[in-house]
């Protein structure tokens, strides 16, 4: 009642006392409370959901953390980072960057990280002006190219990292190719070709029971200090939930860059059991959840 009462003060204050206020705000109460009756019927449902899926060591969450374009800062700075704490992630590859540190990608995998696909082109929407400046975009292909530009990435990781992989992740999180009435998602292609692919940019985790390994969220950790990340977490990890951190050159905090304080931080709140988390790899999670749900 008193969440109530804050909304018909606020409303009046802000829309006056009229009878077209009046209505309007009738229509809002209905469609808050059918709101709130939603989240009480899923509530209710959470332990059930809860008590339906267990991880390894009695974990109530899984998470990986993956990284994006095979950058020379992976090499450098994150996998150090990673192994110091024996710890895996998962690294999606573009060739275009990992030949310049392909001696690095070869010990990543000695080493039992998971690499997979990022595609060779990194074609995203056009609408980025560093693609309309060479006139590319997923627009302006359709899924035979994209199919070739995929198994051209995967045909380079089996020649020069002995890998065949596994996992995927579209390109700024962009699933399909074309324009308007002929737009086709190229998510079943990944399905086809992969167990698994990440987008990038999702605002929830992934249950367990539900979700579609072709089209994994992934939550952004680029550009955050622990503490943001540790928030974010918290926000996504109820009921069971699998959370795959996505970020690119690891260093100083940046737009694209996780920060290697943070990260470290990360590592080492993750791997305490108390906070209840299982950190494994994309392919290792989701080979154990497709066993298991």
């Amino acid at each position: 009642m008193q969440y109530t009462h804050c909304m018909v003060s606020d409303f009046k204050q802000k829309n006056g006392d009229g009878m077209g206020s009046i209505h309007t705000f009738s229509k809002l109460v209905a469609v808050t409370l059918l709101t709130l009756s939603h989240n009480g019927f899923a509530n209710a449902g959470k332990a059930s959901e809860q008590t339906g899926f267990s991880y390894p060591n009695g974990a109530r969450y899984a998470i990986s953390l993956s990284f994006d374009d095979a950058r020379s800062s992976q090499v450098d700075v994150g996998l150090p980072i990673l192994d110091r704490h024996g710890v895996k992630g998962t690294f999606y590859i573009n060739p275009q960057f990992a030949k310049e540190r392909l001696a690095g990608w070869k010990a990543a995998v000695k080493n039992g990280h998971d690499l997979g696909n990022h595609t060779s082109s990194h074609l995203c929407t056009g609408n980025f002006a560093w693609l309309r400046k060479d006139n590319l975009g997923l627009e302006q292909v359709d899924l035979a190219w994209l199919r070739r530009d995929i198994e051209s990435t995967t045909q380079f990781m089996k020649q020069q990292l002995n890998v065949s992989p596994k996992s995927f992740a579209y390109p700024c999180g962009n699933t399909f190719v074309g324009r308007g009435v002929d737009v086709q998602s190229y998510v079943p292609l990944v399905a086809e070709l992969f167990k698994t692919g990440r987008t990038w940019l999702d605002e929830t985790g992934n249950n367990p029971t539900y979700t579609d390994f072709a089209q994994l969220a992934g939550n952004r950790m680029d550009g955050m200090s622990f503490v943001e990340i540790k928030e974010m977490l918290d926000l996504l990890k109820e009921e069971n939930k699998w959370i795959i951190l996505a970020g690119h050159d690891v260093g100083e905090k940046g737009l694209y860059t996780v920060d290697k304080e943070a990260l470290n931080a990360l590592i080492v709140y993750l791997k305490d059991p108390k906070n209840g988390y299982w950190l494994a790899t994309v392919d290792e999670v989701a080979t154990y959840i497709e066993k298991h749900r």
